[in-house]
């Protein structure tokens, strides 16, 4: 019974401490304060929510690539002014080569690791022809100033946060063992450091 007195407590006081309101123009919401602010600032160029939503992708393959980014894919589903709604694909795609033995071995064994580490673990990225075919669909302002915000935040850095300074020291064994040439992971990271991707801009 305490358990769940806390429990309710616990909701009660989470809920009422949201900030809540009402907005006539529009907010944007994603995984990263700067791919958010982003969005914003093209809603207030006259941009309409799929400029903002493609700007803040693409905002996001740069300040939050784990989840966000350029080689990999999405759904969507969207709802118009007028009550029509509709949705499109742009996942990944296995390569056209793709065959149903290429992670198998001549005794048709599977080849450890085969399927997640490498050139054959990697699908045809759909990130980029997505987001093309919801502007010329939907957009408004044109693509280079949907792109812009993305490349300054490549160019002049960002603060990276615990947790992506933890996930890029734990994988870079990993990344080094695919490419020991990159030099942008080339040394330990932590909270607050600036994470410059010239090559991404």
């Amino acid at each position: 019974m305490l358990k769940k007195i806390i429990l309710l407590v616990f909701i009660s006081f989470f809920i009422f401490s949201c900030k809540s309101g009402k907005y006539k123009n529009g907010m944007v919401v994603s995984a990263k304060a700067e791919a958010s602010k982003v969005g914003v600032e093209i809603l207030k160029k006259g941009g309409n929510a799929f400029d903002a939503m493609i700007a803040t992708d693409l905002a996001l393959a740069v300040v939050y690539p784990n989840a966000g980014n350029l080689g990999g894919g999405g759904f969507m589903v969207y709802r118009l002014n007028n009550g029509d709604s509709g949705s499109l694909d742009f996942r990944e795609k296995a390569p056209i080569a793709s065959t149903k033995n290429m992670f198998l071995d001549i005794n048709n064994d599977i080849i450890k690791g085969a399927s997640q580490v490498g050139g054959l673990s990697v699908g045809v990225p759909g990130t980029v022809a997505g987001l093309f075919e919801v502007h010329k669909k939907f957009g408004t302002l044109p693509m280079s100033e949907l792109i812009q915000p993305a490349i300054d935040l490549a160019k002049n850095g960002y603060k990276i946060s615990e947790k992506q300074a933890y996930s890029l020291n734990q994988y870079i064994n990993e990344i080094y063992t695919l490419n020991d040439s990159i030099k942008l992971f080339s040394k330990k990271f932590n909270k607050g450091d600036l994470f410059v991707n010239n090559a991404l801009a």
